[in-house]
């Protein structure tokens, strides 16, 4: 778990009433500490702002025996492959970036906090079984194409949603040329695709990554029974893709879509086409995708071909370690003094500006302008909440290599630059070792291993503390069919995890359900008048804020719904989104389809994910409708619902609706949550 998402999952577990987890868990401290100035002070900061918190996850985790790994230990996924990921492991994250793992061969499967309470109290863990991509690679990475390129050009044939339900198994000749953070940096990503994870078959890269790890008798046990961990002979897939990796060229994907995919030999023609700023304000690299020590070596090599020229960075340029061990072990071998001699400014050993958490100075808010980063994600506003930043995803050399020219139309394998001495400067394409020579430095021990009597540990929660706040039971079903519902919004277009529930300055707010409440779908459009958080008071007749109106129609009690469009709840597996809409009165989301943890999430909190039949009866719900779902006494596995909705004019009309929940997901609804069902269990 990550302290974002730990905390929820933690007063989840607390209220559950368990002594202590059934199976090895912990929690990672990375997503609260914002870039701001650089490595050290942004870290003093963040432990100060965030005592509260960490005080409570830290306890929390000594009482319970989850082991607490703290601020500065580095991001969670990188953590996890350097001490948990082996082939073959089942791990939950709950991080939409989890299967990161499956660079290790394992099957690393992101989830919501409620999910991995179950497992720690050591309930079955389920999902609908899901189909198999396979992914076909031939030839041999080499020159300016990297890891990142095979999953910029996967996203770029299945998009954001062409992973959904499956898993994405790698395979062929061509894997064998990808380093084992290499691979992990491709099943990272495989979240921008909706995979439910994905994973590679264990190969020497592996082996040398365990053994450099400290895990040599995993890679021992691993080579024992290679056999298991890789594909069956004849394997049969879904779907098969295939990518030669002697044709693939380097590429960034955006803007504002992680799937849109623009090779760096179109770039400049694509933005000049669409307008799009090409000059480039700030490089950034690192994230749990990119941030490991061969990343940070290749980037380190373009750095120091460019500081031997003379060359300083043009754009802003930043740089985040995925490690403490990572940290330690660039600073020792002089990468990090290499990207500070260029103008770098080395960040915390944390998510940072990938997630929002960027206070970001440069430009004004609404201020068109261009960043290019080797992150993951690259949806309106994530970065820096400006939602006129264009956002382009790309591999760490590439964005090193943009921050000299200051140019997103600069092609590295064919541009040159002016150096200061008036010649013409052409980079080669970038080397960097895959495992340090000289092993790596562990930097200090942020690790606190739980005691085995926790019997005098106390767990705090001050019941006027703004930050954190005990759960109350969500109410249980009634028993009947859910009546004029009001819609709350009609969601036009996209509709994130970050449209739902924001993260950047709201992280704060994690363990608080009330307060966070207050961002509830104010990023969603609301189709009425294209604008977002401006939703008509359907009892006031007035505009207000999404979050607003819902309270007054709890306070009312009005049961409301939201109406969205193709692959809602696309992105993190952000929890909060679904525990938002049910804390505030919301009892049904409608959409044509769901992303995968987004789904679960709302079952898990007793909400209804519902979805069209007919996808085109979106169109006939409008914005002031009463909304009636019925024949929920007769809720079974596999048969439709019927919406009977009211129009203002006096017409009523009936649609069907879809669902995806067996007998015991049923049972979640009618309890009023899984929560509530464990204990009426236990």
């Amino acid at each position: 778990m990550q302290d974002a998402t730990a905390q929820m999952a933690m007063l989840q577990f607390i209220s559950s009433g368990l002594p202590k987890v059934a199976v090895p868990s912990t929690i990672h401290c990375d997503h609260l500490i914002q870039a701001q100035i650089g490595g050290e002070k942004d870290l003093a900061r963040a432990k100060d702002m965030n005592a509260e918190v960490y005080n409570f996850l830290q306890t929390a985790g000594a009482k319970y025996g989850v082991g607490f790994w703290k601020p500065g230990s580095g991001i969670i996924h990188q953590i996890i492959l350097e001490n948990y990921a082996f082939p073959g492991v089942l791990l939950i994250g709950t991080d939409s970036h989890t299967p990161n793992g499956g660079g290790l061969g394992g099957l690393c499967i992101g989830v919501g906090g409620a999910d991995a309470v179950d497992v720690m109290a050591d309930i079955p863990w389920e999902l609908k079984c899901p189909k198999v991509i396979g992914v076909e690679l031939t030839g041999e990475l080499s020159g300016w194409a990297s890891p990142k390129d095979v999953i910029l050009k996967v996203a770029d044939i299945l998009t954001v949603k062409g992973g959904t339900g499956a898993i994405v198994e790698y395979h062929g000749p061509g894997v064998d040329s990808i380093s084992c953070t290499g691979m992990g940096t491709i099943c990272n990503m495989g979240a921008e695709i909706g995979a439910t994870t994905s994973v590679f078959p264990y190969n020497k890269r592996m082996k040398d990554y365990l053994i450099a790890t400290n895990r040599k008798d995993i890679a021992d046990a691993a080579t024992s029974m290679q056999e298991h961990l890789v594909p069956d002979e004849g394997s049969q897939y879904d779907r098969l893709i295939k990518i030669n990796l002697n044709e693939l060229k380097p590429a960034l994907n955006g803007p504002f879509t992680p799937d849109l995919y623009n090779p760096c030999t179109d770039m400049r023609a694509n933005a000049e086409k669409n307008g799009w700023p090409l000059e480039v304000k700030v490089g950034l690299i690192g994230s749990c995708t990119n941030s490991s020590y061969e990343d940070m070596g290749r980037s380190a090599n373009i750095c120091k071909q460019a500081r031997d020229k003379g060359l300083k960075a043009k754009s802003a340029f930043t740089i985040t370690p995925g490690s403490e061990q990572v940290r330690a072990t660039i600073e020792r071998d002089g990468y990090a003094e290499i990207f500070r001699d260029v103008g770098g400014v080395v960040l915390a050993n944390a998510c940072g500006p990938c997630i929002g958490q960027w206070d970001r100075k440069d430009v004004k808010m609404g201020e068109k302008n261009t960043i290019v980063t080797s992150y993951n994600r690259n949806f309106t506003g994530r970065n820096d909440a400006n939602p006129a930043t264009h956002a382009f995803v790309t591999s760490p050399e590439v964005v090193t290599a943009m921050v000299f020219a200051g140019d997103l139309g600069f092609n590295p394998e064919t541009d040159s630059i002016t150096a200061p001495d008036g010649s013409e400067f052409k980079f080669q394409a970038p080397t960097g070792d895959e495992l340090p020579s000289k092993g790596f430095d562990p930097g200090e021990d942020t690790y606190q291993h739980p005691p085995s009597d926790s019997a005098a540990v106390k767990v705090d929660v001050d019941p006027k503390s703004d930050r954190l706040q005990l759960l109350e039971p969500f109410d249980t079903w009634h028993g009947k069919d859910l009546e004029d519902m009001a819609v709350l919004i009609k969601v036009k277009g996209k509709c994130t995890t970050d449209h739902i529930s924001m993260a950047g300055p709201w992280l704060k707010y994690r363990g608080h359900l009330d307060n966070i409440s207050n961002n509830m779908l104010i990023g969603a459009i609301n189709i009425e008048n294209d604008q977002a958080n401006s939703i008509k008071n359907r009892l006031t007749g007035e505009y207000g804020a999404v979050p607003d109106v819902a309270r007054h129609y709890k306070a009312k009690q009005l049961n409301w719904v939201v109406v969205g469009d193709e692959n809602y709840g696309e992105g993190s597996s952000r929890e909060h989104a679904a525990l938002e809409p049910r804390h505030l009165g919301g009892r049904a989301i409608i959409v044509k389809s769901f992303a995968r943890i987004h789904e679960t999430n709302l079952k898990k909190q007793g909400v209804l994910p519902l979805t069209f039949d007919n996808p085109s009866d979106y169109d006939k719900i409008k914005p002031d409708d009463n909304i009636s779902i019925v024949g929920l006494n007769d809720f079974t596995p596999g048969k439709a619902l019927d919406c009977v909705l009211k129009h203002s004019n006096g017409s009523s009309e009936t649609i069907k609706l879809n669902h995806t929940f067996n007998q015991p997901q049923i049972e979640w609804f009618q309890a009023g949550s899984a929560l509530n069902r464990m204990k009426m269990m236990a």
